[in-house]
């Protein structure tokens, strides 16, 4: 397995360490975690995170967070399934690490019911939107955000004490920011003040005087409520995503002459 991740690492367009280990965990629930910033960051806060050598291939150091999701999952007597909801809920604010194993374990397993409401690569849209930004119609005009020595600052950009920008970026050739916030459990009116948060948070801290903020909700759907809102307020705008499975045909072995 590590051999065939290092050959499939860089080799495909948009295919990043997030959106390969979630294609793993959602075929292989029981066998693969995920391996994304949000694990990462609750796996470093911890103090579980593993040591890598200099060098070392991806597969390799998969290898070693699989390994360290997988001891965590057995020893909190849940799957790696309703550990990755924890993640994710952890990243809400849901429970805070270091506040004992006995609690930990009870959001676990009311993760679980969190788990059953969502299809394993919706919760991951994230990621797969940070992989293959360039290649949609969004990265046309915008890019993600980049500071110096840190190219991928717009990932989770963090805006104290207001909470952390889903995916922040800037029009590729116009003075414009574009706060991307990703509407998941949240009710409407939730996720519209945070958007709000965000923008001025932007308009204050990053932006100069006569740059334009705008604001992206995405969501699976959207009910009256985010619609109404979101007809009050300028430049904050809605998209809907799907998320398709399809099952093809393999292509035919080329023939030997």
């Amino acid at each position: 397995m590590e051999l065939r991740l290092d050959e499939l690492c860089g080799a495909v367009r948009g295919f990043g360490q997030a959106t390969m280990t979630a294609i793993l965990h959602v075929a292989y629930p029981n066998k693969y975690g995920v391996w994304n910033n949000t694990s990462k960051g609750a796996l470093v806060e911890l103090g579980l995170y593993p040591a890598f050598e200099r060098g070392e291939k991806f597969g390799s150091c998969y290898a070693k967070i699989n390994s360290t999701l997988t001891q965590l999952a057995n020893g909190l007597d849940i799957d790696l399934w309703t550990l990755d909801a924890l993640w994710w809920m952890l990243r809400q604010g849901g429970v805070v690490p270091g506040t004992g194993t006995s609690q930990i374990t009870s959001e676990a397993k009311t993760a679980g019911v969190v788990s059953s409401q969502f299809f394993g690569l919706e919760r991951h849209l994230h990621d797969f939107l940070f992989d293959n930004w360039d290649t949609m119609e969004l990265g046309r005009e915008w890019e993600i955000y980049g500071a110096p020595g840190d190219e991928q600052a717009g990932y989770e950009f963090p805006c104290p004490p207001v909470g952390r920008i889903d995916i922040l970026a800037k029009h590729r050739t116009k003075r414009k920011w574009l706060i991307v916030e990703l509407k998941r459990n949240d009710t409407s009116d939730a996720v519209v003040g945070q958007a709000l948060r965000y923008m001025g948070w932007v308009r204050r801290h990053l932006a100069e005087p006569g740059d334009e903020i705008h604001g992206l909700i995405i969501a699976r759907e959207g009910d009256d409520a985010l619609h109404y809102a979101l007809s009050g307020v300028p430049n904050l705008t809605f998209q809907v995503f799907e998320v398709e499975f399809r099952l093809i045909p393999p292509p035919a072995p080329i023939a030997r002459t």
